[in-house]
């Protein structure tokens, strides 16, 4: 089943909203100060290139394709100030055969090891099995060690697994890593444990 993407209230600290246009500056400037290690969730971004103009062209899209449930993708947003603290989406660029979507989210430099890509995750989790079952991948670079753990509190909670078939390279400038896939099954009942 097919719904646009719209906006979840995490907490009293933290917000998703839509990823819009509109809110592109604020975006690049979050995603420039966690450069280079953003680009490993953005790989298809070109350095060389303009970055406000790459963003701005990846947003339309996504503004777009989220209108018609193609795609959805959340801008992190802590509401009392507004700032934008990173950014949470689902694509169809699955590797495993066995999900239907891929996860992917990045956390600007200032604010990790706060919780926030946890509390993020578990939130567009629910959002996507809220009408029926389906299966995400979740992809982890096995040097990114709060990433590894991060992947692997969620794949716990939802009683996923670990799916080798998955496995991806994928290059961030220059440097080719194998990414581990893992999959999960969100449903309306909720997480398992």
């Amino acid at each position: 089943m097919r719904r646009a993407t719209s906006s979840i209230r995490v907490d009293d600290d933290l917000v998703l909203r839509p990823a819009t246009k509109l809110r592109s500056d604020d975006i690049v400037e979050a995603f420039e100060e966690t450069w280079p290690e953003v680009n490993r969730a953005m790989p298809w971004i070109n350095p060389d290139n303009n970055l406000s103009n790459q963003m701005s062209e990846f947003l339309s899209e996504t503004e777009r394709m989220g209108r018609a449930g193609l795609l959805h993708h959340w801008v992190m947003i802590r509401p009392w100030d507004n700032s934008i603290l990173g950014l949470i989406g689902f694509d169809r660029v699955t590797r495993s055969g066995q999900a239907d979507w891929n996860l992917g989210y990045w956390v600007r430099s200032s604010e990790q090891n706060h919780g926030i890509a946890s509390k993020s995750i578990e939130a567009v989790l629910r959002w996507m099995g809220e009408i029926e079952e389906v299966s995400i991948e979740l992809k982890v670079d096995p040097l990114n060690i709060p990433g590894k753990s991060t992947v692997a509190k969620i794949v716990n909670k939802w009683s996923g697994r670990r799916c080798i078939e998955g496995d991806s390279s994928i290059t961030v400038a220059g440097a080719r890593t194998v990414h581990e896939c893992h999959v999960v099954t969100v449903g309306p009942k909720g997480p398992v444990n």
